[in-house]
């Protein structure tokens, strides 16, 4: 049995892989049960980590810090390229509030930490440590190590306090805290998460603006005569005329195509302009023109072709080359209607209408491939990992700080997949992944990163708890975690009106606790939360890292 002893106790490769492997797949499997209702999802990963580390089972600490970080980098980069696209249209519509409510959780987090020094008269070093590990922030226990190094660096023989222990006691609250909140929030107010995700699908994509096909009668003497190009430029943007019956004859509509009176002609607009294209045009016929044989066909082909990408429908020009006409373009799950601006994305899925022979010309153009979609960019997604971390190592000086301040290993990786995503194929670097794809790389991240943590912290973990201070440091990091998100939540949910799924997000990225993220994630099966994480992560790091380095260096 002496092979066994080696596998279970001994500092090798196949051992530090038995042990992940352990607390992984017993701590998804755990955090599927239900207790009152509610499961802690892939965040019980962490506490299986932290029993297998209490009873000895361990690996070598750069390893861990390796596997912790590399995991971390998997998850925010993968959420980076899954917001990316809606990113920055989600900043415009509401970034700036939520941007602010998240500055201020930091501060009354900041705030609390001050009231329970001077109240409990615990040293600020040690308060630091609890503070960093109740909003689950590691590089900010890393900056005020740093700034601690700083300030006993001028006295001879000063110990430097192991403040590393104050954040692994408080870690495991903190990550449950948020959880908590955004369950007592739910509870409290009354969430319907049915009526919630309808909510917000209705904010994000109003029933207005969706495609709707009528079949006119042109009747309206001020168009008889004038071009397919006339009439679009009169309706403007998010109107389509794809088919016209003149005299019996189905075409499709280009723009040099003359419209008669007595013409019946197929328009794709939103259901928002139906009644002011009816009104520029004629009346509703009975006569369904879709449905109509003919040399006319109507066909969903998916852009796959590097050369396009990125590139906008009125540059392609197809309809006026190919005789064409894209009525619709199918992205992220939502449908809309196309204009000249819009750039293509690969994945995107366009209704084509018009012959065959057209059809398949176009098909040829924007790729159509299936099997494209489905081989990774691994090329991409390792150059930006490699830019995100080099974003993130830059250092950032700030006048009276005696270290500068970085993004770090998160929040770095985010920023470049946030930026890949929406500008990668002006540089050749085309990201898309596919949606299980996607989600493989942020699980698999997710649970590398919470096994590492519970692995390592486990180790000293019963006995801080039970001896010294532990249960003290326990204690105040569950007010620096409960404080200022309760309150936050609540002013969010009450006062702003802010959708439930969004706070969810709001929450976790004001902790940068991709834990939480994946909590949100699971009961809200929508991108909300990790729009709102992004929004609000990048921000939230730099206060985060600051105020740890600022309460050493002002109060210790």
């Amino acid at each position: 049995m002496d092979w066994l002893n080696e596998l279970l106790w001994n500092d090798t490769v196949a051992h530090t892989i038995i042990l992940y492997s352990v607390v992984i797949a017993a701590g998804v499997f755990l955090g599927k049960i239900k207790i009152w209702g509610v499961s802690l999802g892939i965040t019980f990963v962490l506490f299986a980590g932290i029993l297998m580390g209490h009873l000895g089972f361990t690996a070598s600490h750069k390893v861990i810090e390796f596997v912790r970080d590399f995991g971390l980098i998997l998850f925010v980069f993968s959420i980076g390229l899954q917001v990316g696209p809606g990113f920055f249209a989600s900043f415009r519509k509401g970034g700036l509030t939520l941007n602010l409510l998240a500055a201020a959780i930091v501060i009354m987090g900041g705030l609390t930490t001050l009231i329970i020094h001077f109240l409990s008269g615990t040293p600020i070093p040690e308060l630091v440590g609890v503070m960093s590990g109740a909003v689950t922030n590691t590089p900010g226990l890393g900056a005020a190590q740093n700034a601690l190094a700083q300030v006993a660096s001028g006295t001879e023989g000063e110990v430097i306090p192991d403040i590393g222990l104050g954040y692994a006691v408080a870690y495991p609250f903190g990550v449950l805290g948020i959880i908590i909140t955004m369950i007592l929030i739910k509870k409290m107010m009354g969430v319907d998460v049915k009526q919630e995700l309808e909510i917000l699908h209705n904010e994000l994509h109003p029933a207005d603006s969706l495609p709707e096909k009528l079949n006119i009668l042109i009747t309206n003497p001020s168009i008889f005569n004038k071009s397919v190009s006339e009439i679009s430029g009169t309706l403007g943007e998010g109107v389509v005329i794809s088919r016209v019956l003149h005299k019996g004859n189905l075409l499709s509509a280009t723009s040099e195509t003359i419209l008669h009176e007595g013409d019946i002609i197929l328009v794709v607009t939103s259901k928002g302009m139906t009644k002011e294209v009816l009104q520029l045009t004629g009346s509703i016929s009975d006569m369904d023109l879709s449905t109509r044989s003919g040399d006319l066909i109507s066909r969903r082909l998916l852009v796959t072709s590097r050369e396009v990408t990125g590139k906008s429908l009125g540059s392609l020009r197809l309809r006026t080359r190919f005789n064409i006409n894209i009525t619709r373009i199918y992205r992220s799950g939502i449908e809309f209607i196309p204009s000249p601006g819009i750039e293509l994305q690969m994945g995107d899925r366009l209704t084509v209408v018009g012959d065959e022979k057209s059809i398949a010309k176009v098909t040829a153009e924007i790729g159509n491939s299936m099997k494209r979609l489905e081989e990774p960019n691994v090329i991409p997604i390792f150059v930006g990992i490699l830019l995100g971390v080099l974003l993130g190592s830059i250092p950032v000086n700030i006048p009276g700080m005696a270290h500068p301040l970085k993004l770090g290993l998160a929040g770095g990786p985010l920023i470049v997949a946030i930026l890949l995503s929406r500008y990668g194929h002006k540089f050749s670097l085309v990201s898309y992944t596919t949606a299980s794809a996607n989600l493989m790389l942020r699980e698999i991240g997710i649970v590398l990163f919470l096994a590492s943590v519970g692995i390592k912290s486990g180790e000293n973990f019963i006995s801080t708890l039970v001896s010294g201070d532990g249960l003290k440091w326990m204690g105040y990091g569950a007010l620096i975690t409960l404080v200022p998100l309760l309150l936050t939540g609540f002013v969010a949910r009450i006062s702003l009106k802010r959708n439930y799924f969004e706070i969810c997000g709001l929450l976790s990225g004001s902790m940068t606790d991709p834990p939480a993220l994946a909590f949100a994630n699971g009961i809200a099966r929508s991108e909300a939360p990790s729009v709102a994480y992004a929004t609000v992560y990048p921000l939230v790091m730099f206060l985060r890292i600051f105020l740890a380095q600022l309460l050493i260096l002002l109060f210790a």
